[in-house]
């Protein structure tokens, strides 16, 4: 007996020690894999930006743990396709349907993100190419063993031409369809015959040979070999996902935001907020979820001092279970010599009276970062749309401080990675102003803020969000606020949000960060606004039509009756109107060179 998981990266001690044994079998089943390879494993999993896959490792274990056989996949999401790098029982325990098993599992994985195929290569039957009897006779029991898959090498190509001539078994390039209904164009082919060369055999590969192989691509489409081993596929279909992939939002949780719960009479930023939408939104078949990777404190150092950084780990790991504590006195004289206390200090850092510091503020927030900066990693690989589901939220964090039921501004965070590869756009839904990231990036033209939101004078943060606050130094006229009025209806807010949408036309952003607040609704305890679910449908269509790669970050919404159904509309909008064309515009393929990589 085994089962088989799915290891994302090296974080976890099990994870780690399945990784060794994994080694431990590449070393053993494929000699001629270098050393710098087989160690290279866990940075694989860990980068996808540095080798422009995002790889994924299967291991088959024993109920005792060992690992009996593991499978490497590679997922381009720029190009939408999957490549099956290595797969192999662990020595001695080829028979027992490891192979197999992990092989099905593949298949599942990449049908359900929508991939117009899975590629890997396979050493050849044909006599002129493999003269050794021997090792001709296992190929073909491989390539026999794909054939009942559906799986067959692409015809009439040059990929199989040796790099070094003369050298024998030089690999066919095998597709399995996944039961596509469409067959692969020519074009298509050639963009991912090039990112497999480029990406995985850069190193080795001369420029004129990857030409050399592309350009001989020539069946359009293309043309898989006649089956040679039996009669095709023999298995049963599986249900397919509601949505393909491709046009599948991806969606991360913040798995730890539960720990952080407030139980003080009248703290509305609850758990049941997020378990409230989650119900809403999976039922849509309009997600695809994702688990989020740690990343390190110097993600968030980027955005916010070090020292208010350090100082909400430290306090929090000093604050009793249980307990909270809330700012009572606030240095706004002199804000260059802190107080030597603790609790004390809680001032120095905050910009409100009502958001404690407890034992889990810092890793709930922790948490909701890892989210944002999983899904922008994915934008940056050619994802459309993604959401982090998060809490606490993070829009009223400002470079220094706290507040508002923020800590760390998990947006500005992400917005910061995405603006080292493209202009962002960041556009503030939620009632309440976002002057987190205004403050974060008042100096900059690489990201461009807008804030709709109530009136600055009447509502949270009071001190903030008005119409002159333009930016300063080289950010001048890259902030923009838009307070409305009290009770604001949809169509007033329109107005607004048409003026927001032109102004990211103008700034021509790569990537919009959307602070999704859904604290406009109608009955909401913070806001005064009065939004109803067909008002969401509206809003997300709107943004949808700007067609952009867009990331998602849950902040407000605190009407937990309507909380949900009114996300569902939201998404809903904003999924039709990114889609709705006879042909979805898939981002466009990165032009930057592949970095070194061996083969």
């Amino acid at each position: 007996m085994f089962g088989i998981r799915t290891i994302h990266d090296d974080r976890r001690q099990a994870d780690r020690l399945a990784i060794a044994e994994v080694q431990g079998i590449m070393r053993k089943q494929f000699p001629g894999l270098s050393e710098e390879e087989v160690a290279g494993l866990p940075d694989i999993l860990r980068d996808p930006l540095k080798y422009r896959f995002r790889s994924l490792l299967f291991v088959a274990e024993d109920p005792r743990g060992g690992v009996r056989g593991f499978a490497i996949l590679r997922h381009a999401p720029d190009l939408n396709f999957c490549y099956l790098d290595l797969i192999s029982a662990a020595p001695g325990k080829r028979g027992g349907g490891i192979g197999s098993a992990l092989y099905q599992v593949i298949r599942e994985e990449a049908r359900s993100m929508g991939a117009l195929g899975l590629f890997f290569e396979c050493l050849p039957d044909d006599p002129a190419l493999s003269p050794d009897p021997a090792v001709r006779k296992e190929n073909e029991d491989r390539l026999a063993f794909y054939e009942r898959f559906g799986a067959r090498p692409i015809a009439g190509t040059a990929y199989e031409t040796p790099l070094d001539p003369g050298g024998s078994d030089p690999p066919y390039l095998v597709l399995d369809p996944l039961e596509q209904p469409r067959p692969l164009g020519r074009d298509v082919a050639r963009r991912i015959v090039r990112a497999i060369l480029e990406r995985k055999y850069g190193s080795i590969c001369p420029p004129a040979y990857v030409d050399m192989v592309v350009e001989s691509f020539h069946d359009n489409p293309v043309e898989l070999r006649p089956y040679r081993y039996g009669r095709g596929p023999n298995r049963p279909r599986s249900a397919r996902a509601s949505q393909p992939a491709p046009q599948r939002i991806l969606l991360a949780v913040n798995e730890k935001h539960e720990i952080h719960h407030v139980r003080e009479r009248g703290y509305v930023e609850s758990p049941v907020r997020i378990r409230n939408i989650l119900q809403e939104l999976l039922p849509t078949g309009l997600f695809q979820q994702v688990h989020p990777r740690q990343h390190g404190e110097a993600y968030i150092t980027a955005v916010h001092d070090p020292a208010y950084v350090r100082y909400l780990r430290r306090a929090g790991e000093l604050v009793g279970d249980g307990k909270s504590i809330y700012p009572y006195t606030f240095p706004i004289r002199n804000q260059a010599k802190p107080p030597k206390d603790l609790p004390l200090r809680a001032g120095y850092y905050c910009i409100d009276t009502f958001t404690p510091i407890n034992r889990n503020a810092y890793l709930a927030a922790r948490g909701a970062v890892n989210c944002t900066l999983t899904l922008a990693s994915a934008l940056l690989e050619g994802q459309p749309l993604a959401y982090a589901l998060v809490r606490p939220p993070g829009h009223h964090a400002e470079r220094r401080s706290f507040g508002g039921f923020c800590y760390f501004n998990s947006a500005a965070v992400a917005a910061e990675q995405l603006a080292r590869r493209g202009k962002v756009a960041m556009l503030d839904v939620d009632y309440h102003h976002g002057n987190g990231q205004q403050d974060i990036f008042y100096a900059r033209s690489d990201v461009l803020t807008i804030s709709l939101h109530g009136p600055p004078r009447t509502t949270y943060p009071y001190f903030s969000g008005f119409r002159d606050e333009r930016g300063s130094g080289s950010g001048k006229g890259f902030n923009l606020n838009l307070p409305l009025e009290e009770g604001a209806s949809f169509a007033a807010y329109r107005h607004a949000l048409d003026e927001a949408l032109r102004r990211i036309a103008r700034f021509q952003p790569r990537f919009l960060v959307l602070c999704l607040g859904l604290d406009t609704a109608k009955g909401d305890p913070t806001g005064s606004f009065t939004f109803q679910a067909r008002d969401y449908q509206r809003l997300g269509a709107t943004i949808g039509a700007l067609r952009l790669r867009t990331l998602i970050v849950q902040e407000g919404g605190y009407n937990t009756r309507s909380l949900g159904i009114n996300a569902r509309h939201f998404f809903t909008g904003l999924h039709s109107a990114y889609f709705d064309k006879d042909t979805v515009e898939r981002p466009a393929q990165e032009t930057s060179r592949a970095r070194r990589r061996t083969p």
